[in-house]
């Protein structure tokens, strides 16, 4: 008999009761998923590091035969959970699902200090569901930018309190717009063919809408240029991706019914994302409320409408129908993970880059291995992700490329990070697809 505390024994009660039983056991232990695990093959192989390692984990828990002590909910955490494990799975687990809810039972029996309970009630509750809030904080990171205190700040040395990966990640952010400019937000926009291809419903997201914005407008430009009418609604919220990574489950499905309650009267054919991050936990919306008798089947039509930027564009024929040139560069292509292995989009965005003249495009080895990003995972778990990081500037350097390319906010400042951290920002730069694209059409 295991002995466990009062604790532990409340969170075995809760495996028992809410994790999927038969999702556990679909699991083979084939051992398919090990290669395409990051921090299975940066431990050195630990089987407790991979999918297959922890899916026995959760049914160990789930079956009483271990406690679901601090290491099960250490190994859970170093989870990246970039769902690679998903595609080469021959039986379809759906590992992020198990993951989600294993780390969101772990959270509401946690014990977390006053001050960890205070920071995670003002990220989660009283920031990123506020448009208005988010944008007030990062029109503050803005002041810094343009006031000159950036500039002294780094000359008195005020940047070498921090680690080394969180002072080259301050030097990695955009440059942010100003608050005027970001209330200023269009709701509305016409085709810019005389042929409307095509309604679309754009989710603007938080980050991308704030310090992304300049991403956001090329967006839409190039929608436009592709012969969309496009909507953007303004009851819509954060997508819920940050709170369902972080075992805050109750918050996520009440984002995600208040942006279904925004789109589905738009009357758009497609409902638009351009960060993979985001996409992946939108397109998850009918697995988060399929218990919820009045959202289930509004979550699946929700579902059923959504599309990457990238995907859009390339079914729409965007790169043979705009002229599409660059000075000579070569061109290599990050794959953001939820894109590539939950909304399956990957081709679309290679074959736009292709498209580009001038553009030598090379394929980088391992592309679909995460950048260790993951949202953030390169803050909390900062030593495993600098160590993906390293790896993947190595296979940067092969292809000898002067532009990464990617296709989410975190990935494209997790490059940028990789690029500051290898010295090389003097001839590599990172951007996100659309911003290449709109470049390409202005050459």
């Amino acid at each position: 008999m295991i002995e466990m505390t009062k604790r532990e024994k409340a969170i075995q009660e809760a495996f028992k009761e809410r994790m999927d039983e038969t999702e556990l056991l679909n699991c083979m232990r084939c051992g398919f998923c090990l290669p395409a695990c990051p921090t299975y093959i940066e431990t050195g192989f630990d089987e407790t590091q991979s999918p297959r390692g922890r899916i026995a984990l959760m049914k160990a828990v789930h079956d009483g035969l271990i406690s679901p002590d601090d290491d099960v909910e250490k190994s859970l955490n170093l989870c990246l959970g970039c769902r690679a494990c998903e595609p080469v799975c021959p039986a379809g687990v759906q590992y992020g699902h198990l993951l989600e809810e294993a780390r969101d039972i772990f959270n509401e029996y946690n014990r977390h200090s006053l001050p960890v309970k205070t920071v995670r009630k003002t990220v989660f509750e009283g920031l990123f569901p506020h448009q208005n809030r988010m944008a007030n904080t990062v029109g503050l990171l803005g002041f810094y930018q343009r006031s000159g205190l950036q500039k002294v700040t780094r000359k008195i040395g005020f940047m070498k309190l921090f680690p080394e990966n969180l002072r080259q990640l301050e030097k990695s952010l955009p440059n942010v717009p100003s608050r005027k400019a970001m209330k200023n937000r269009p709701t509305t926009l016409s085709a810019n063919t005389n042929q409307v291809k095509a309604k679309v419903a754009f989710f603007r997201g938080c980050l991308m809408d704030t310090m992304f914005m300049k991403t956001n407008d090329a967006t839409l430009k190039l929608l436009q240029k592709a012969g969309c009418e496009i909507v953007i609604p303004e009851a819509q919220n954060c997508c819920g991706a940050l709170h369902g990574h972080s075992g805050e489950m109750d918050k996520a499905k009440e984002l995600a019914k208040k942006n279904i309650d925004a789109f589905e009267n738009t009357g758009a054919d497609y409902i638009i994302v351009n960060a993979g991050g985001c996409g992946a936990f939108l397109i998850d919306y009918d697995h988060l409320l399929k218990d919820d008798p009045k959202y289930a089947d509004r979550a699946k039509a929700f579902k059923a409408k959504m599309k990457d930027i990238s995907q859009i564009l390339y079914e729409l024929d965007f790169h043979k129908q705009v002229p599409l040139s660059i000075k000579n560069q070569i061109i290599t292509y990050q794959d953001s993970c939820h894109l590539r292995n939950v909304m399956k989009t990957f081709i679309a965005p290679r074959a736009l880059i292709a498209a580009i003249q001038g553009a030598n495009f090379r394929e980088m080895e391992k592309a679909d291995i995460c950048c260790g990003s993951a949202g953030i995972y390169n803050i909390i778990e900062s030593e495993m992700s600098m160590q993906i990081l390293d790896h993947k500037m190595e296979k940067v350097a092969e292809t000898e490329a002067h532009t990464i390319v990617t296709a989410n906010p975190g990935c494209l400042l997790q490059m940028k990070l990789g690029i500051e951290r290898e010295g090389l920002s003097d001839r590599v730069r990172a951007v996100h697809i659309v911003d290449l694209l709109l470049e390409a059409c202005n050459e």
